[in-house]
């Protein structure tokens, strides 16, 4: 390249910068005088208009690209970013575990306050510790023992139901006897027709109400609830329910089983009641009533013995004819 000609491309490139240069004045000049009605502002939206368009394909196709570019960056995050982020859900996850339990637990504090005020029983609120620990014997430990002024004989209850009766004590502990115990026999009764019997376990942990005699009304269904008599248990707590109900011929009493209501598997606070007033204990007509029954059982009894030997005296006399 000559020099002649370098110095006439330079010449030509100033000119062409000063023509730009005063074009953008006059430009701008122009477009302050007219404001948003000269010529210059319909040129801008028709050139708006014209690519606006473009304008909207050029953003739909790079939005999954700006997409891609955040997961991207979060893939991307440095390992101390995520390990914190790990932790915060950790925590969450535990704290959220903690008050989901404080709220079970003040919902099963509520109902043990709700049965002592309901029933208006004297009692003291303990915890349920641990299980049985033979597989001969049905019981549970409680966290309260003589020093909080338990005694054994005193009735447990949960929310749910009675679950048994103190056998023994410590200072700081007591032993339960489940009412599944083999062990265990209490009053008790159905609350609708008042028919009344002893609730007792079995070694295999089936409860039965028990001397109900046939000629009493029980069926599926219905509630046993305690009785009262004996002034141990106070009248009217909730035991189980009813659910196999049978009569054999011959027999004298109804084959009841009761499934429990309360699970101690699935209970923690329980209530022992530490005394009963006059008004929860069995009244006379249901000690007449129980009286009543009693007699009614016995003389059953006497009649069957009275068959037995009838039947077996018979069978004397036809072996003496025989002979």
């Amino acid at each position: 390249m000559t020099p002649t000609l370098g110095k006439k491309r330079s010449s030509a490139g100033g000119r062409e910068f000063v023509a730009c240069l005063v074009v953008s004045i006059a430009l701008f000049t122009l477009s302050c005088q007219s404001g948003d009605s000269g010529p210059l502002e319909m040129v801008r939206g028709a050139f708006q208009t014209v690519t606006s368009p473009v304008r909207t394909l050029g953003a739909t196709v790079m939005a999954p690209v700006r997409g891609l570019g955040n997961v991207f960056a979060n893939l991307t995050a440095d390992q101390a970013t995520l390990s914190e982020l790990q932790d915060e859900v950790d925590e969450l996850r535990a704290r959220n575990a903690e008050l989901e339990e404080d709220a079970s637990s003040a919902q099963r504090l509520q109902d043990l306050l709700d049965l002592r005020d309901n029933n208006d029983l004297q009692s003291v609120a303990a915890r349920i510790i641990s299980g049985s620990t033979d597989s001969w014997s049905s019981t549970v430990t409680l966290d309260k023992g003589s020093s909080s002024g338990l005694t054994p004989g005193m009735p447990v209850t949960t929310s749910s139901g009675v679950i048994g009766q103190i056998v023994s004590c410590s200072a700081t502990t007591s032993t339960v006897r489940l009412l599944s115990d083999e062990s265990s026999s209490i009053s008790a009764m159905i609350q609708s027709s008042r028919a009344q019997g002893m609730l007792s376990g079995s070694a295999s942990g089936e409860v039965r109400l028990e001397l109900v005699s046939t000629d009493q009304e029980v069926a599926t269904g219905d509630v046993v609830v305690t009785s009262g008599l004996g002034g141990v248990f106070p009248k009217g707590l909730p035991l189980g329910e009813v659910v196999s109900v049978t009569s054999n011929p011959g027999d004298l009493y109804l084959d009841i089983i009761v499934d429990l209501y309360a699970d101690t598997t699935r209970s923690e606070e329980v209530l022992v009641i530490t005394s009963i007033t006059e008004e929860q204990r069995a009244t006379a007509d249901d000690i007449a009533e129980a009286d009543a029954q009693e007699r009614t059982n016995s003389e059953g009894d006497q009649d069957s013995q009275q068959d037995d030997g009838a039947q077996d005296e018979g069978a004397q006399d036809d072996e003496g004819q025989s002979e």
